[in-house]
C-alpha cells in the first residue's frame, strides 16, 4: 500500500525539481501557478473522479456525476481567486457502458461549464476495465501576484466559510446505511466569491473544502505555520446534516453530534474556507453566498474546537487517500 496521501505529496514536493522559469508555485496548493502572461498568472489544476472511490453509478445520476467531476476542478480555481478559461477531460469508459449514460454524463458536465462560461477544449478517451475513470484538468487565470494561497494566514486572523457544510457527508451516510437508494447533490463552485476575495484583497489565505473542514483547515495551518481555534456553534451546518444529527440523537447508543461531525469532517462540500485580518470587514454575504465566521488563527500548530465552553483538540479526519485506519 502507498504511504498516506499527505505524506506522498510531501515526498514529491521535496524531491521534485526546484521551481524555475514560469513555474511560481508547484506541488502543495490548490493549483499550480505559472507566469506566462504579462498581466495575469495562469492557474492549472487536475482532479480524478473514479467510480467506486468518488462516486457510484447506482447512487447518483450520470448528470450529477458529470457535474461533480467538473466541480472538483472549478472549485480549485475558485480557491485561488481565479477565473476558469478552459477544461480538458480524459475519460476511460467500460465497454458495456450504455451510450445514454455517457450522453447524460456530458449533459451534466457541460451544463455547469456553460453556467461559468468555460469551454471544454479537449482531452482523451480510452476503454477501461475498472469502471468509469475521469480526469479533469481546468486552466484559469488570476491577476498577476494576487492569487490566494494557503500560506498567508497569520495569528489573530479570523476564519470564515461560505455556504453550509455537511450535506454530502449526510447523503453518503444515508446511502451507505441503505436508508435511501439515490441522492443527487449539485454543489456550485464558488468562483464569483473567490474572485471577490481576490479583488478586494480581504483574504489572507484560502482553500476549498473538498476533503473536509478539519483536513482542509489543517492544510492552511500547516502551510502558514499556525494553529486554529474553531467554535462549534458557529459552524454553518446544512439542514440535511442537522436532520441526520436529530435522528441519531434519538438513539441511546449514539452520543456523538453527527451533524457537527458531518460538517467538520465530511468532504465534497466545495465551499471556500478563508482567513482575513481582524481589521478587515468581511460581509455576511459575498456574491450572494452566506459567509460565516467560525474561529480564529492561533499560535502554535494545534487545531482546537470549542463546544459548550469546553476546548478539545481537532484531529484532521476528512478524506485522505491511502490513509491507514
Amino acid at each position: 500500500m502507498p504511504v498516506p496521501e499527505r505524506q506522498l505529496i510531501a515526498q514529491l514536493k521535496k524531491t521534485s525539481s526546484r521551481r524555475s522559469g514560469p513555474v511560481l508555485l508547484g506541488i502543495g496548493d490548490d493549483c499550480a501557478l505559472l507566469r506566462v502572461l504579462p498581466e495575469k498568472d495562469m492557474l492549472v489544476t487536475t482532479d480524478f473522479s473514479l467510480e467506486g472511490v468518488h462516486f457510484r453509478r447506482d447512487w447518483q445520476s450520470p448528470e450529477c456525476i458529470g457535474h461533480r467531476c467538473l466541480t472538483r476542478g472549478l472549485s480549485d480555481i475558485a480557491a485561488m481567486g481565479g477565473r476558469p478559461t478552459g477544461v480538458f477531460l480524459s475519460l476511460a469508459l467500460p465497454n458495456n457502458l450504455p451510450q445514454k449514460w455517457v450522453d447524460r454524463f456530458f449533459a451534466g458536465l457541460l451544463a455547469l461549464a456553460r453556467r461559468h462560461k468555460v469551454e471544454l477544449a479537449g482531452g482523451d478517451t480510452s476503454e477501461s476495465t475498472a469502471g468509469v475513470l475521469a480526469d479533469i484538468v481546468v486552466v484559469g487565470s488570476v491577476e498577476r501576484g494576487k492569487a490566494l494561497l494557503r500560506s498567508g494566514a497569520r495569528v489573530g486572523d479570523q476564519i470564515y466559510v461560505t455556504g453550509q457544510l455537511g450535506e454530502s457527508a449526510a447523503a453518503l451516510h444515508l446511502l451507505s446505511a441503505r436508508k435511501i437508494k439515490r441522492r443527487d447533490i449539485f454543489p456550485n463552485p464558488r468562483i464569483a466569491a473567490g474572485e471577490w476575495l481576490c479583488r478586494s484583497q480581504i483574504a489572507s489565505a484560502a482553500i476549498d473544502i473538498s476533503d473536509g473542514l478539519s483536513t482542509d483547515l489543517s492544510h492552511i495551518c500547516e502551510q502558514s505555520r499556525v494553529g486554529a481555534v474553531i467554535e462549534a456553534e458557529a459552524i454553518p451546518i446544512h439542514s440535511s446534516a442537522r436532520k441526520w444529527r436529530n435522528q441519531t440523537e434519538r438513539r441511546a447508543s449514539m452520543s456523538a453530534d453527527s451533524g457537527l461531525d458531518a460538517a467538520l469532517h465530511g468532504g465534497e462540500d466545495y465551499e471556500l474556507l478563508f482567513t482575513a485580518p481582524q481589521s478587515k470587514r468581511v460581509p455576511r454575504r459575498i456574491a450572494g453566498v452566506q459567509v460565516s465566521r467560525i474561529g480564529e488563527i492561533a499560535r502554535g500548530h494545534k487545531m482546537q474546537l470549542i463546544s459548550n465552553g469546553n476546548k478539545q483538540a481537532i484531529t484532521p479526519s476528512g478524506w485522505e487517500h491511502f490513509r491507514r485506519n
